[in-house]
C-alpha cells in the first residue's frame, strides 16, 4: 500500500490472473495494460517462502498470516467468558487467502472444510478444528477449483494428515474432489478421510 493505493512491487510477481481484485477491500487494485516483465514463478515462490508469515504487499490486515497462541498455550483456547471455546490455531482460514507455505503447516494435521459445516455441526471446534490447521471454502460460491492451491500447500509442507469435512449437498463434492486431486498431484502418500455432515447437523456414515 503506497499513499492509500495498492502498488505492484514487481511485474514478474503478477501472472495477470486478477485473483487479487476481489480481495482488496478498498477497490484500489485494477488492471493497466502495458509492457511488463514476464511472469516468473520461481521468483514468486522464493518471495513467498521468505515472507510466508508477513503481511501481503497490499497491506490488508485481514490477510496477514499468523499463528494464534492463546493464554495457557496454543492448545488452550477460550472465547470471551462463555463456555464455548475457539480451537482455531491460525489465520487466515479461507483457502483463497491462505499462504502456500507457513510455519504452522509444519507437521500439521490439515482440516479442509466446507463453509457451511461449522454452522451445521454444533461442536465443530472441538470435534474438527482442535489440533488441526483449518482451511475453509465453498466451491459453489467461490466458483474456483481449489485443487491447485491445495496441491501447492501439501507439496510444499510436511502435512501429516488431511481431514475433509463437507455437507451432504452435491455442490460440496467440489471441495472433496479438490483435496483428492491435491493429494494425487502432490506425489505424497498422506492419510486422509472424508466426513459428511447432514443439513440437520448429523455426522453421516
Amino acid at each position: 500500500m503506497v499513499n492509500g493505493k495498492a502498488k505492484l512491487l514487481r511485474d514478474d510477481y503478477c501472472d495477470g490472473l486478477g485473483d487479487c481484485l476481489p480481495v482488496c477491500p478498498t477497490g484500489s487494485i485494477r488492471f493497466v495494460e502495458r509492457d511488463a516483465a514476464e511472469y516468473n514463478e520461481a521468483a514468486v515462490q522464493e518471495h513467498r517462502q521468505k515472507n510466508s508469515e508477513a503481511p501481503l504487499p497490499c497491506g490488508c490486515p485481514g490477510t496477514q498470516s499468523k499463528s494464534i497462541c492463546r493464554e495457557g498455550g496454543c492448545e488452550s483456547a477460550c472465547c470471551d467468558s462463555g463456555e464455548t471455546k475457539s480451537r482455531l490455531s491460525q489465520w487466515p482460514v479461507q483457502i483463497k487467502l491462505a499462504p502456500v507455505s507457513a510455519s504452522y503447516f509444519t507437521d500439521a494435521n490439515l482440516l479442509v472444510a466446507a463453509d457451511c459445516t461449522a454452522y451445521a455441526c454444533g461442536d465443530f471446534h472441538d470435534r474438527f478444528i482442535r489440533n488441526r490447521v483449518t482451511l475453509i471454502g465453498c466451491p459453489k460460491l467461490d466458483g474456483v477449483d481449489y485443487g491447485e492451491k491445495l496441491t501447492a500447500i501439501i507439496r510444499n509442507n510436511s502435512i501429516k494428515s488431511v481431514t475433509v469435512v463437507r455437507m451432504e449437498v452435491p455442490c460440496c463434492g467440489g471441495i472433496e474432489n479438490a483435496v483428492k486431486t491435491a493429494l494425487r498431484e502432490s506425489g505424497k502418500f498422506i492419510p486422509w478421510q472424508v466426513v459428511t455432515i447432514s443439513t440437520d447437523g448429523r455426522i453421516l456414515d
